[in-house]
């Protein structure tokens, strides 16, 4: 990730300095960095000149020392909250009193890493989605600490390498993979029930519109990311957001997704691995409706907006630029609108009904019906229509 986010702020004309911890991570990064331009290279959107000039503006090193003149860091390390403070330690030692210190961590505590800081005021969560180069959004999470000022020169900074921010709340997962995760996971327990094959669940979601399916993102991503961002959230949403038994088992067998060969689906021959743990065989043939996975994410989202941790019109953006949700929906909550709130209150009852509590309607969504705030057919619902 650290690569990406170095190639997006060179491609805007910024200098960057790309630190790891020895040589052979900073000449990967360097190749990934570069790897982007001569894509853009051999499809005529760059001349050789301008790769060289763009590759010009990274300087690779390995010591905390080259970032004592820099106004902004932006950490990728791995999502360890003890790396992380270890690091934002090391960076109080070299950075200037002003520079902001961003942590691109997707599930970890703002503020604990923020405890870890000489100045903690100008530590903020700056939560890139992958691929960096690709995707638009940018979740900005203060930190309990976290000044106005802060908030504002990332808002600020993020804007000017062309990226969306959208202001997020500080809570387990932030926005995006805190409603991403009840649909990976409802998507995970309809394979474990035998409901659906593997490829059969990511089709049923292409078709729906989505980018790719929930099986090929969390191989994509990488299964130990899910499954550390599960854990996280697990530990403070409880049982609604409790992962699947099939994702620790794939992380226990370091079935890790294209990075490892393995995951949901095979890249490198570790076929008969993998059937021994992944369900392929349909075992009670019924239609999976899309539902049982956007549903609870509709549910998720009006918890969010009742705890403040965004508004609705920034839940359907960060949906549409940090997941790819079909835009010619509007984003999750203007779907939500149109499919009737009365209806996603019923079918969220029935599916608690069989699956139990996860599928609890949020208070939100009850008060919503109660008061007739059913969406488009009221002209009232998560939105005002006219």
């Amino acid at each position: 990730m650290g690569s990406g986010i170095a190639q997006v702020i060179s491609f805007t004309g910024i200098p960057v300095v790309l630190k790891d911890v020895n040589d052979t991570f900073v000449q990967k990064g360097l190749s990934a960095a570069r790897s982007f331009y001569e894509t853009r290279l051999k499809k005529g959107k760059m001349s050789q000149t301008d790769v060289d000039a763009k590759m010009s503006l990274i300087t690779g090193t390995t010591k905390y020392g080259d970032l004592s003149d820099v106004d902004l860091v932006i950490e990728a390390v791995p999502e360890d909250l003890t790396l992380k403070k270890q690091v934002f330690s090391e960076l109080g030692k070299v950075c200037p009193e002003h520079t902001i210190l961003a942590t691109n961590t997707s599930a970890l505590s703002i503020s604990a890493i923020a405890s870890a800081a000489k100045k903690p005021e100008n530590v903020v969560g700056m939560h890139f989605f992958y691929p960096a180069p690709v995707m638009k959004l940018v979740e900005v999470i203060p930190a309990l600490q976290t000044s106005q000022e802060t908030i504002d020169a990332v808002v600020s900074f993020a804007e000017n390498i062309r990226k969306i921010p959208i202001r997020v709340k500080e809570c387990a997962g932030f926005l995006v993979n805190r409603l991403l995760m009840p649909y990976f996971c409802e998507a995970t327990y309809a394979l474990e029930e035998g409901l659906a094959a593997v490829e059969e669940i990511d089709e049923v979601m292409v078709k729906f519109g989505m980018p790719m399916g929930p099986f090929k993102l969390a191989d994509t991503l990488g299964i130990d990311i899910c499954y550390n961002a599960a854990n996280v959230m697990y530990s403070s949403y409880g049982e609604r957001l409790k992962p699947p038994h099939l994702l620790k088992e794939l992380y226990d067998r370091k079935m890790l997704g294209i990075k490892s060969g393995a995951g949901f689906y095979v890249y490198d021959g570790r076929t008969n691995e993998l059937k021994n743990i992944i369900p392929k065989k349909v075992i009670k043939r019924d239609e999976l409706a899309p539902m049982r996975l956007i549903y609870p994410m509709i549910n998720e989202a009006a918890i969010c907006l009742e705890e403040g941790v965004a508004t609705a019109g920034d839940i359907d953006l960060a949906m549409i630029a940090g997941t790819g949700f079909p835009q010619d929906k509007g984003g999750l909550l203007h779907y939500a609108d149109s499919a009737g709130i009365e209806n996603v209150l019923v079918e969220l009852q029935r599916l608690e009904n069989i699956y139990g509590q996860r599928f609890h309607p949020s208070p939100l969504l009850q008060r919503m019906v109660g008061a007739n705030y059913l969406g488009v057919k009221t002209k009232k619902g998560f939105f005002s229509y006219t």
